[in-house]
């Protein structure tokens, strides 16, 4: 199970909100599956602070192909500085994805947690939520997962928050429920996203019927 999946969807809607706000800087957001976060940042001398942090937060992303020891050391240093930026919880959610590629899914499971508390709106606060759950089904804990998913989150992640309860009652050996919550996914265009949701689908009805 890869505990990161393509969320162009999630994404879009975090663009469109900054852009309804008039908040550009973060336009050319990039979250997925092998990537970390992007940035922009224009010249409006009342967002200077959000232009700091924007450049900064560029700074550290860039530090990260250079040593990988001091990306995590400057991504902490710059969330503890900028606490009160968007650019906190997206630093979070880097190293979230840095801990997960070292499987240290117990690291991981502390960056989203803060991740979540930092999100500047509930777009970025679900996608931190899913993942936090997706991270807690690596370690097992199904019923944390669970609770994490039942938190209050918009309806356009209703695909997402139904494939990761799938993925509980699968490792829980509830076949029935993990279908149906597959199917519920599906139903709310999680196929468009996420191609692998039909193989589940698919591999849940063959182990049914038999």
């Amino acid at each position: 199970m890869e505990t990161y999946q393509t969320e162009e969807q999630q994404v879009e809607a975090i663009k469109n909100y900054w852009s309804e706000n008039g908040n550009s800087l973060i336009a050319g957001l990039v979250l997925g599956l092998g990537g970390f976060v992007g940035w922009n940042y224009y010249q409006d001398s009342q967002l200077e602070t959000q232009q700091i942090a924007s450049y900064q937060y560029q700074q550290t992303m860039q530090a990260f192909a250079q040593q990988e020891d001091n990306f995590r050391a400057n991504t902490q240093a710059f969330i503890d500085a900028n606490k009160e930026t968007a650019y906190s919880a997206f630093a979070s959610l880097a190293l979230a994805k840095d801990a997960v590629d070292h499987q240290d899914y117990t690291a991981a499971q502390t960056h989203l947690t803060k991740a979540v508390a930092l999100a500047a709106n509930e777009n970025l606060q679900a996608i931190a939520l899913i993942r936090l759950a997706r991270v807690q089904v690596q370690l097992q804990a199904y019923s944390e997962a669970l609770a994490t998913l039942a938190k209050p989150m918009p309806e356009t992640f209703k695909a997402g928050i139904e494939e990761v309860k799938g993925d509980v009652y699968l490792q829980q050996g509830n076949k029935e429920l993990a279908r149906s919550a597959y199917q519920a996914a599906a139903d709310a265009g999680g196929l468009q996203a996420n191609p692998t949701l039909q193989i589940k689908l698919d591999d849940l009805t063959v182990n049914v019927a038999g």
